[in-house]
């Protein structure tokens, strides 16, 4: 567990290896195996027989973090808070035995870990851009809860450690160097160690700015007035940009003003309070849920095909330099790939690794990389006008617009030169896999990847398997998705697959709230008050109109006679046949405007083909309608195994589309609802707007046995 070992000069190195796990992680296990070794310390304090301690890793990584699984599943708000006080007394040990102590960090601090590390002294890292220190808990829903917030605070100031503590960001050593996080770098271990010892060699006591009469917060504490102005400025910008949907920035904000003005022993106390608020909160345990259980289980081929090994592709080409093969040839550099791209001529192709050229500039610009790396990764990339330079690919990527006839045609040169045991993937946003499949000589090996705009900022990407797609194919596309640093979730060849197909019910349940004589912006507002990244009708417009009418018109055509069509279609046909405003993309006109310069702008004219009736609404329920109409497509998805996991259905949503976080997906949204209580509300719903809010069978087998998503 602890490995103790002392040298000449009295220094003791401290090696964290938890038996039975590839990681050190903080628990009940590690706290307890620390509590004979501090108390042996201090004794060899009082003794004079200890000149520092050095704490560092046996692992790979120095520390991965909390014991995340005790946190979830504790539902006692007193236990939690007894939990967090007990890792505080601990790191308080860690940083008081009254000599120097350094946290040797040989490879990824996050989390707790990295609070373990602030509780010592002095941080020396091994600069090596793939060990990851900070502290990302806000992107579950969550804060520091062991000191980190104060600690930060100390070392940084107020508005500093806010930043750092609500980006969700982690930092490669060079970044945390210049953040002022960490204090030395090494090349190596054995230099990592080395600097340890003479930094303790170099420096009488260990005793930390809070325990010091005189120290003071860098910047002041809020009762300074220029930093009080600052703080009013930062809760108006949380408000702004999460409302009442995101506890856990306003919590840390929370703790980093009231812990300035009071001694440490009473700042761990608030720090404990918010922690314990947030960990009880619906919004922490919903992103928890999406952001580590059903991410990880994900990540870890819970659905990837069994029994193929795993694959390693070095060459992808791609076939069209466009906004989409231009973004994805770029993410295949950036991640150890070469790239061939390919389009009808060698100059437009070459425009299009103009688009890698622009972002890898700009990643040297903020230092990111070195301009060696730069012309590296850019080497990487050929460009070229025929298809026979695919010959030693591993897969080619079609990403031409989206056209039945231009797509097989490319299909079937590539193939031509493509070797046999390559894959080919089709970037289509709704022509049936299968249907592509039929041009292509081995149907075997093609399937669909779908990649979502822009394509280096979307984390998700959709593997759309045809009538014919071996399973060997699909393994090997989640492979190349996990390879690009993507999360792949496994769609059914159908209308729509299943983001697209679930994102259209937000889009008509809005365009359907026009129609019923709701004012634009009132749409818009509460859809972004629900959480949604954009108002309905904008998203309608960045979707195309005629692709949300095509979705439509495709499931009209996939449920037969019976299937009611959505109440929005008359819009939609007026929009585009009688108005001419498709959207965005086709013609700058849509629900808004798009001018050349300027921000974007709801049609002054929309209320005058569309009138405003409802002067009066229920905002609770147009918020419901919005959440209601997703939840249920994603539920008739799962029922009809377009999707068949719960993980892919709520890290599809919030990744694909933007459904919000703090609800942790679709099929979370019920969970916390209440399953029972859903159903009943849908069954309201139903009888108000219609057949679109009908309890699928499994939605209601599921609340007749008391059973959760």
């Amino acid at each position: 567990m602890i490995h103790y070992k002392k040298d000449i000069d009295n220094i003791v190195t401290l090696t964290l290896d938890m038996a039975n796990r590839n990681v050190n992680i903080i628990n009940h296990e590690i706290g307890e195996a620390f509590i004979p070794v501090i108390r042996h310390l201090k004794d060899e304090k009082e003794k004079g027989a200890l000149r520092g301690v050095i704490i560092t890793s046996a692992k790979k990584s120095f520390l991965a973090g909390g014991d995340l699984d005790y946190l979830y599943q504790n539902q006692e708000a007193e236990a939690i808070f007894e939990f967090s006080k007990k890792l505080k007394s601990f790191f308080r040990d860690i940083e008081s035995p009254g000599v120097p102590v350094v946290a040797a960090i040989n490879g990824t601090a996050l989390g707790t870990g990295f609070e373990m590390a602030l509780a010592c002294h002095h941080r020396v890292v091994i600069d090596d851009v793939n060990i990851q220190l900070g502290h990302p808990e806000v992107s579950l829903g969550l804060m520091p809860g062991s000191g980190g917030v104060l600690r930060l605070m100390w070392l940084l100031g107020i508005e500093k450690a806010f930043t750092i503590l609500t980006s969700g960001r982690s930092y490669n050593p060079q970044e945390a160097m210049e953040l002022g996080i960490i204090d030395e770098l090494a090349s190596t271990p054995k230099e990592m160690l080395e600097k340890a010892r003479d930094w303790i060699l170099a420096t009488e006591e260990g005793r930390r700015p809070w325990d010091r009469l005189k120290s003071k917060i860098p910047g002041g504490t809020m009762r300074h007035p220029a930093v009080a102005n600052r703080v009013r400025i930062l809760t108006a910008q949380l408000a702004k940009k999460y409302g009442h949907n995101y506890p856990a920035p306003r919590a840390i904000l929370n703790t980093l003003v009231e812990a300035s003005k009071v001694d440490f022993t009473t700042a761990e106390k608030i720090e404990s309070r918010y922690f314990t608020q947030l960990l009880m909160s619906k919004a922490a345990r919903n992103m928890t849920k999406v952001f580590w259980y059903d991410f990880n289980a994900i990540k870890n081929g819970e659905n990837r095909p069994k029994g193929f090994g795993k694959f390693r592709p070095k060459k992808v080409g791609i076939v069209g330099a466009g906004t989409m093969g231009s973004g994805i040839a770029y993410i295949c550099i950036l991640n150890g790939m070469d790239v061939v791209l390919k389009d009808v001529s060698k100059g437009i192709a070459e425009r299009g690794k103009e688009y890698s050229a622009k972002q890898l500039q700009e990643l040297e610009q903020t230092q990111k990389i070195t301009a060696s790396a730069r012309e590296h990764l850019l080497s990487r990339i050929q460009t070229t006008e025929s298809s026979e330079d695919f010959a030693d690919c591993d897969l080619v990527i079609e990403s031409v617009f989206e056209n039945e006839m231009v797509k097989s045609k490319v299909t079937k040169e590539a193939e031509r030169y493509m070797d046999r045991y390559a894959f080919l993937a089709t970037n289509t946003l709704s022509i049936p896999i299968t249907h592509l499949a039929g041009s292509s000589s081995r149907p075997e090996n093609f399937v669909g990847l779908h990649f979502f705009a822009p394509v280096s900022e979307v984390p998700l990407v959709e593997i759309v398997k045809g009538e014919l797609t071996s399973d060997e194919t699909i393994a090997r596309a989640f492979d190349f998705v996990k390879k690009i640093r993507k999360t792949p979730i496994i769609a059914k060849d159908s209308w729509g697959f299943y983001a697209s197909r679930v994102l259209n019910t937000y889009v008509l349940e809005g365009i359907s709230m026009l129609q019923e004589g709701y004012a634009p912006a009132l749409i818009e507002n509460l859809g972004v008050q629900a959480g949604m990244p954009k108002g309905a009708l904008a998203m309608a417009d960045d979707s195309s109109l005629k692709m949300i009418l095509r979705y439509e018109n495709q499931a009209a055509v996939n449920y037969g006679p019976k299937y009611i069509q959505h109440p929005s279609v008359a819009t939609l046909h007026k929009m585009i046949n009688v108005l001419d405003r498709p959207g965005k993309g086709l013609n700058s006109h849509g629900f808004y405007d798009y001018p050349n310069e300027g921000e974007p702008y709801i049609w002054p004219e929309l209320t005058t083909h569309f009138p405003t009736t409802k002067t009066e609404w229920d905002r609770h329920e147009l918020i419901e309608r919005f959440m209601f109409a997703q939840v249920i497509e994603a539920v008739w998805c799962l029922q009809e195994k377009i999707i068949k996991s719960v993980p892919e259905a709520n890290l599809g949503s919030v990744y694909g589309w933007g459904f919000p976080a703090f609800k942790g997906g679709t099929l979370q949204y019920i969970n916390d609802y209440g399953v029972e209580a859903f159903v009943e509300q849908c069954q309201h719903y139903e009888q108000l707007h219609g057949p679109r809010f009908k309890v699928p069978r499994l939605l209601r087998k599921r609340a007749e046995k008391g059973e959760t998503f």
